[in-house]
């Protein structure tokens, strides 16, 4: 597996109860830009709130966010990567790798029992790693090994960064028109 393209999967929560924006980041190995895409905001109203109870954010993740988006794309990626554990779900839903990446002092996701620790640049002093669905945990270590080549010159923390900025500027833009 080399990995040449990656997505970049995030949501953007919305100020004043405004509900949720997924996007994705499509980018090269260097983590340029080849493709962005973003979805409305999603609000989920009382009733839905009541009939999914603790499965609605997963649902909305899911189903109203990652399948999407990764349907919309044009580019073929060989991996996602992901900071919210209920974005694993993707991986039951399409055949593209969903790969957790999260710093030591965050939680692991629940369901999953084997993480690999990633040799972080530009992190010394934190610790990352990477988790996924129990149906892939077997290809962790050569995700990591894949991943560890493109992080000995790359963040791969940074880029949902920008994702998270860019959520921001699109929301404020339709805010404004």
């Amino acid at each position: 597996m080399e990995i040449q393209k990656i997505a970049f999967l995030e949501t953007y929560n919305l100020e004043e109860n405004n509900g949720v924006m997924g996007a994705i980041l499509v980018t090269d190995a260097e983590t340029k830009p080849l493709e962005f895409r973003v979805t409305a905001p999603i609000k989920p109203t009382s009733f839905q709130k009541t009939l999914y109870g603790d499965v609605l954010l997963e649902h909305i993740l899911v189903e109203l966010i990652s399948v999407p988006l990764l349907n919309a794309i044009n580019e073929q990626v060989d991996l996602i990567l992901v900071r919210d554990p209920f974005f694993l779900g993707a991986n039951n839903k399409q055949g593209i790798r969903v790969v957790r990446i999260f710093k030591e002092n965050e939680s692991k996701a629940r369901g999953s029992s084997k993480h690999e620790e990633l040799n972080s640049a530009g992190s010394e002093s934190e610790k990352i790693f990477i988790e996924t669905s129990r149906k892939f945990e077997s290809e962790l270590p050569v995700i990591k090994e894949e991943l560890n080549k493109l992080s000995e010159g790359r963040n791969l923390l940074e880029p949902f960064d920008r994702l998270k900025l860019a959520c921001e500027q699109v929301h404020q833009q339709k805010s404004v028109d």
